[in-house]
């Protein structure tokens, strides 16, 4: 029966179509539910890995038992990816394997722009890009067939707009392919240098191979219209192309982005007039028709950053633009903000009050970087706050070690976080890691980890002490805080930066969105006591806000974590009573 369908959620009615069996991933908007939905299917193995590196092996062992496999992650992890994807683009496979990507044109929540296209070209690894949910099942099933056919891991490509996106699907049935033997065979996965010379000229013939499947496959289709003009376009840009042209231009859709056809572009444009080429981010499409010899239109009317829409391509090629209704210019800014009763939001005080550079990671906690608080100085990608304190510490003559502050979450410490302070404690530097322990993978939708003692289901799994791990690692210095203690928290910083050796602190509390979390009556403010200091406002709570000259708290966002109320002089909060 057709249905609507989430683009990730056909992804993983795909996975389950084709036979698929093991999924290993680690969650990155906007890939998340991809795994999400997996799950829900009985007949498919699902995890959680620490990061993406350790998913893409994971599924790559579990080709090489003979079973299809799948493992997915956003852009920014297939960078931490990458050193297992190349190499097994000369391994190839046994059962099929595809990796799925989503990328976030717009950067709607991540922190580059980077286009995936070009990591499937580098690696010489087939990537499929479907254009709608429909195609999102359809070409997850073609993946396979393709790994297998040519022996090769394949990426499919999603982006945020056709992963979270709804549109029809027909459902079919599951196949389960007869489990492939394994055997024995150095020479194709063993890649020292003596095999991998071989496998080389193996991976640049299945690439001409695969060219000449991009000629034939039905995915990389014309459809002809008025001949003044021709797109060539692809992914969720080909939907912008129909809706602002309809059938008055020439169309073609490459569903397969690498390789790329020769012949039926060139058949292509010798029907049209002039080529234009609808891309969003980097002009992969554009360049590879300018290396066939052809003029072609693209990124000289179109941008190069950001996201798409039906007005940017039509305003780019003259068209009316459809402003649609104005909600006027006056609405405020609603930047997001740390949730109401947010465990990092006293430590985040704390550090800020203490004037501390603070080195940041990947997480919700980035909002700690936002106004009012202002506390974190860097942030650069998973894992990156713990060793970067490392060298700013070792590189600043002694100048930084008692001011300066790494934070990371808990999950994010599992995933990247290790081996930087492995090289704290190897290495020696004097320099203080605060792990924002919140039980949970919070910014991508509340997954677990290792630390949350359940697997991807909710059920009980192995749990990763944490104040052991880090005492095994030779951190001697390790203690923990409730960070809506703003004492404890104070006296933390203080001591552990005043300290002549490494050192972690782990803020723990539970993220206060969390369902089984028990909250205290929200608070309210005596107005006769308030005095309208404005200091409860450093904090940004959601909760808070200013009327009449005095503090206010909306009793049903606050969740009563006390933080405002260790703040103020006046004892202006007070407990509502309420449950």
């Amino acid at each position: 029966m057709k249905q609507l369908m989430l683009g990730n959620k056909a992804v993983a009615r795909g996975l389950y179509e084709a036979g698929c069996c093991f999924v290993s991933s680690y969650p990155g908007t906007p890939s998340t539910e991809i795994t999400e939905e997996a799950v829900k299917y009985d007949d498919i193995y699902c995890e959680w890995a620490p990061n993406e590196k350790v998913a893409m092996e994971a599924a790559f062992g579990a080709s090489l038992a003979g079973r299809r496999s799948f493992c997915g992650m956003k852009h920014v992890g297939l960078n931490v990816a990458c050193d297992p994807l190349f190499t097994m683009s000369y391994t190839g496979v046994n059962a099929g394997l595809v990796i799925g990507v989503a990328d976030d044109a717009g950067m709607h929540s991540s922190q580059n722009e980077q286009d995936s296209r070009h990591h499937a070209i580098a690696s010489k690894i087939p990537m499929l890009e479907p254009s709608d949910s429909a195609e999102a099942l359809a070409f997850t099933k073609l993946a396979y067939e393709i790994s297998e056919q040519f022996d090769t891991p394949v990426l499919l490509k999603m982006c945020t707009r056709v992963s979270h996106s709804q549109s029809i699907v027909e459902p079919g049935e599951r196949v389960l392919p007869p489990r492939k033997e394994y055997r024995k065979d150095a020479a194709k996965n063993v890649m020292v240098p003596a095999f991998a010379k071989k496998k080389h000229p193996v991976v640049e013939e299945r690439m001409k191979k695969l060219t000449a499947y991009a000629e034939e496959t039905p995915i990389n289709r014309v459809e002809m219209g008025g001949t003044e003009l021709g797109i060539i376009t692809d992914s969720t840009s080909y939907q912008y192309v129909k809706e602002v042209f309809g059938d008055s231009v020439s169309v073609l859709k490459l569903g397969m982005i690498n390789p790329m056809p020769v012949k039926k572009i060139l058949d292509f444009a010798a029907k049209v007039k002039k080529i234009a080429v609808v891309e969003e981010l980097d002009p992969i499409i554009e360049n590879h028709c300018r290396q066939l010899g052809l003029t072609v239109s693209g990124k000289d009317i179109l941008p190069i950053t950001g996201e798409f829409s039906q007005n940017i391509v039509a305003a780019a090629f003259g068209r009316p633009v459809d402003k649609g209704p104005s909600i006027g210019e006056d609405i405020p800014m609603r930047p997001p903000v740390m949730c109401s009763g947010c465990p990092h939001r006293g430590l985040f005080y704390t550090l800020h009050k203490n004037r501390c550079v603070v080195l940041g990671d990947i997480g919700c906690y980035t909002l700690g970087a936002s106004a009012p608080l202002n506390a974190m100085d860097m942030t650069l990608c998973m894992g990156a706050s713990v060793s970067s304190i490392h060298g700013f510490n070792k590189a600043g003559d002694g100048e930084n070690e008692h001011r300066t502050v790494a934070v990371i979450g808990d999950s994010t410490f599992m995933h990247s976080g290790m081996t930087g302070l492995a090289n704290i404690a190897y290495n020696q530097s004097n320099s203080t890691v605060i792990i924002l322990d919140n039980s949970i993978t919070g910014m991508t939708g509340h997954q677990q980890n290792p630390l949350t003692g359940k697997n991807i289901k909710g059920d009980p799994a192995g749990k990763i002490n944490l104040e052991a791990l880090i005492r095994a690692m030779g951190i001697n210095r390790v203690r923990v805080v409730d960070p809506y203690d703003l004492d404890e928290c104070d006296k933390a910083v203080k001591e552990e930066l005043a300290a002549d050796e490494p050192s972690v602190i782990i803020a723990r509390r539970p993220c206060a969105l969390l369902k089984y979390v028990r909250h205290n009556p929200p608070l309210r403010v005596n107005e006769e006591k308030c005095v309208g200091c404005h200091a409860c406002m450093q904090i940004g709570c959601p909760s808070i806000s200013f009327r009449d000259g005095h503090a206010y708290v909306d009793e049903t966002q606050c969740v009563g974590c006390g933080v405002c109320e260790q703040m103020c002089h006046f004892d202006a909060f007070e407990s509502t009573g309420k449950e």
